[in-house]
């Protein structure tokens, strides 16, 4: 057993195997977790049980640390398989749902968030991040509301202060309806931090400041944004070398590449973690490294953009931090990290080959390379003191039948796979396949008349 066991409010016991992520990566045959305060108390094997409030039996299945998810747009789940934008390049995708996503308020960023963040849990996620750098002038406290959202459903929430400051008319993409001056974005970076940014083992919502991309704010902000978050001491995040015409645009403009530019704006710290890196050279991989900065690798959204193949296998061995993301719901369309976290498996093994890349490796993303990213080290593993957030995954049925040896690569090779139980701070946000939370089916109304009226405005534009 690892760890002592008391008397405890919850125990998920016999399961199969337990994966801790620990730090020798223990897996327990016939495990069990033991929780109480949203904590967990005890991980240990049958037979060592404590007596429990509650117990939860997690026969034939695995048990996993949370999965989290560390880049995503949730309010694009308003606009998903957006017939105008679904050819073209990534410019072309912008500039064709720019116009529609300035409609975004604070009830189109609730609403979203909330559908969202259930989503994700239904996909075993239990922390996310989210990048929401469109902020239309009349659309109100969009991460408020957001963070509302976030706080009804228990779930664990990363949301990122984004922005746009550099719009068509100053030589980037984004039209002058969604940018911002400096100024304002300054203050309200500072504002949320402030009001929202919790501290300390468990905290349940942290703000990270995230300018969107090199072509859409100007390197003054970049560099002042790196500034506060130093004051702040929060975290930064960006979209970085994700696409070939990002590298003409950055050469054109700044006069290097993209990951020079973020270096000359102060971003080439342990504070940031980046989106998509899909181009980076071998001495900016080294760089990354050095620096201790993360990256998000988005598996679906680079297949359904064609950016390419993010070179994860590089990372991992250069000793960057890479955890996995959905990206956004107008790019992958669908939210679910075991998908994400399958994807990344097969892409490694479609660039590298076969011994590219192992269940357990992509799993391991999932979790603590996703709480490396967020700056986290009380959540991405099972051990005693860590938080109590976990996925049991049913390991049954006509899928699974004859997958009897490694249940890990069971997990990501075969499926789909659905949460049995997702549990953020010891409460079920997924209990027995179905979510926890009542109104679904109501907020699934409010959600389409939203998406509806968007619909509409745009094919009257």
């Amino acid at each position: 057993m690892i760890g002592t066991a008391p008397t405890v409010d919850l125990l998920i016991a016999n399961a199969d195997l337990v994966v801790t992520m620990d730090g020798d990566r223990s897996e327990i045959p016939g495990g069990w977790v033991g929780i109480s305060n949203g904590f967990i108390t005890a991980v240990g094997q049958s037979g060592e049980e404590p007596d429990a409030a509650r117990v939860v039996d997690a026969n034939g299945c695995l048990i996993t640390p949370g999965l989290i998810n560390t880049h995503h747009h949730i309010y694009q789940n308003l606009t998903r398989a957006f017939a105008p934008a679904l050819s073209g390049s990534l410019f072309h995708w912008l500039r064709t749902l720019y116009p529609v996503w300035s409609r975004l308020d604070e009830e189109a960023a609730y609403v979203s968030a909330w559908i969202g963040l259930c989503e994700l849990a239904l996909g075993g996620c239990t922390t996310t991040t989210d990048h929401l750098y469109v902020h239309p002038r009349t659309g109100g406290d969009l991460i408020t509301a957001e963070i509302t959202a976030a706080t009804e459903l228990g779930f664990r929430f990363h949301p990122t202060r984004g922005s746009m400051s550099l719009s068509e008319k100053d030589g980037g993409l984004p039209p002058d309806s969604v940018v911002q001056t400096d100024e304002e974005i300054l203050a309200d970076s500072e504002r949320l931090v402030g009001l929202h940014h919790s501290r300390g083992p468990g905290a349940m919502v942290q703000i990270a400041l995230a300018p969107c991309s090199p072509f859409s704010v100007t390197p003054e902000l970049m560099e002042s944004t790196a500034e506060l978050a130093e004051r702040l001491d929060v975290r930064l995040h960006t979209h970085i070398a994700e696409d070939q015409a990002e590298d003409t645009f950055c050469e054109e403009v700044f006069g290097c590449r993209p990951l020079e530019h973020l270096e000359r704006v102060g971003w080439g710290s342990e504070r940031t973690w980046v989106a998509h890196c899909v181009f980076p050279s071998e001495s900016e991989i080294t760089k990354l490294a050095n620096w201790g900065t993360g990256v998000a690798h988005c598996p679906s959204s680079n297949q359904l953009i064609g950016a390419g193949l993010a070179p994860v296998r590089e990372f991992r061995d250069a000793g960057v931090n890479v955890g996995i993301g959905c990206d956004g719901s107008a790019s992958t369309d669908c939210a679910s990290l075991w998908l994400e976290t399958r994807g990344a498996l097969l892409l490694a093994r479609l660039r590298g080959g076969p011994e590219a890349m192992l269940a357990r490796e992509a799993l391991e993303m999932a979790t603590l390379g996703g709480a490396a990213c967020l700056g986290r080290d009380d959540i991405g593993s099972l051990a005693p003191g860590k938080a109590a957030d976990l996925v049991v995954w049913p390991l049954q049925g006509v899928a699974f039948a004859g997958a009897l040896t490694d249940p890990v690569e069971a997990l990501l090779r075969c499926g789909p796979v659905a949460p049995r139980h997702t549990i953020v701070q010891g409460k079920f946000l997924v209990e027995n396949g179905m979510l926890a939370t009542s109104g679904v089916e109501e907020m699934l109304l409010r959600h389409r008349g939203i998406a509806q009226e968007w619909l509409t405005a745009a094919e009257s534009a």
